[in-house]
């Protein structure tokens, strides 16, 4: 029951601790003491030290660990053509169990035509699969489309540039097949879309956040799961696409909470990705019920073990867990991993390398004691 292609029975969201060195580089070349040639060094060096671990950890999939980003999605986000900076920042509301914390990133305008001049991210990728060889697979990490919209929603959208909404979803869903081509055309056959706004809309307080803001929070996931649908109609053969459905992640701290009920239906049935990444690492998480509209062929990769502290998960109690996911899909459509990222932004979670290092561990020998 073990698995050649992704997404592996042993597999990670993607984005890694940075380590103290490139934290330190960062810090140097925004004080201009290195340049952009030596802080591209410290990250070559520790990108080839982080895919040497995850090769020896035993999986069979490797990231560059997002470590020439300071934040997963707006790095690539900002990017692409037609995007630009709005004045002001958006308020983001995360919570953990000492209390709620607040992250202010900068909002976005649509201020043009949506496009891509250049390969996003191309650069990041080649130099991941320079240090990649069989059977080891490279595995790129993007934010879904949705996350251009999810934010700012329609205020976000300058209406002179975009009058009728449908141009701005067409135009979105063409830059993004055209990004996944390009990625394609550099050998990238391991392509996973991060998406938080698909997770959200289970909890009833993001709902009615985005009913304010003038958005339909009752059908927006069916937006939603049209828009990924439409940047992959074209998917190229050989290329695996899953996505990753995230409640958020920074700093060891959440945005949302409420199990997958409020659009499993639709994102299992209709999303056509090659698997789903789900975080299922405690109760905020809800039960493993909504698995039951998980149809043939498409894979769930259970994110039992979390990434927001350093506590070591029992394997037992991960075994266990699996067996109850199985009752509602069978065993050979379920995979296992971290519930999410261990720095989604460069600030990273609240544990240390060497705990990072179990967990990846802990993931591969249950896995292996699963499958085989």
């Amino acid at each position: 029951m073990s698995r050649s292609v992704p997404p592996f029975r042993a597999d990670h969201v993607g984005s890694l601790l940075r380590p103290a060195p490139l934290l330190a580089a960062r810090d140097d070349f925004a004080a201009g003491r290195i340049d952009a040639a030596q802080l591209r060094a410290a990250e070559d060096e520790a990108i080839a030290a982080a895919v040497k671990m995850q090769r020896d950890v035993g999986l069979a999939g490797a990231t560059d660990g997002e470590f020439r980003r300071a934040l997963w999605h707006m790095d690539f986000i900002n990017q692409l053509g037609g995007i630009g900076q709005a004045a002001g920042t958006i308020k983001v509301r995360f919570r953990n169990a000492s209390g709620d914390l607040e992250w202010t990133p900068a909002a976005i305008h649509v201020d043009g035509k949506i496009h891509i001049d250049h390969t996003i991210f191309g650069d990041h990728f080649e130099y991941l699969k320079s240090l990649t060889q069989d059977p080891v697979t490279p595995k790129l990490t993007i934010p879904s489309p949705n996350m251009v919209h999810y934010r700012g929603g329609p205020a976000a959208i300058d209406t002179q540039v975009y009058p009728d909404p449908e141009e701005f979803w067409h135009d979105l869903a063409a830059a993004y097949a055209d990004e996944i081509a390009r990625l394609h055309a550099l050998g990238c056959t391991y392509l996973q879309l991060d998406d938080t706004s698909l997770a959200y809309l289970n909890d009833p307080d993001q709902r009615a956040e985005i009913n304010e803001r003038g958005d339909d929070a009752a059908h927006l996931h069916l937006r939603y799961i049209r828009q990924i649908n439409d940047a992959l109609a074209n998917q190229p053969a050989g290329l695996t696409v899953t996505t990753h459905l995230c409640r958020g992640n920074f700093r060891s701290s959440w945005a949302a909470s409420g199990g997958y009920d409020y659009v499993a239906e639709a994102l299992f049935t209709q999303l056509d990705v090659d698997g789903f990444f789900l975080e299922y690492d405690d109760e905020r998480s809800g039960t493993f019920a909504p698995l039951r509209f998980v149809p043939p062929g498409k894979l769930v990769v259970l994110g039992l073990v979390t990434t927001k502290s350093g506590a070591l998960e029992d394997p037992d109690a991960l075994k266990r867990r699996i067996d109850e996911a199985s009752r509602y899909v069978p065993l050979d459509q379920l995979c296992l991993s971290p519930q999410c990222g261990f720095s989604s932004s460069v600030e990273g979670n609240t544990l240390t390398p060497a705990e990072q290092l179990a967990k990846l561990e802990l993931v591969v020998r249950v896995a292996a004691d699963v499958w085989g």
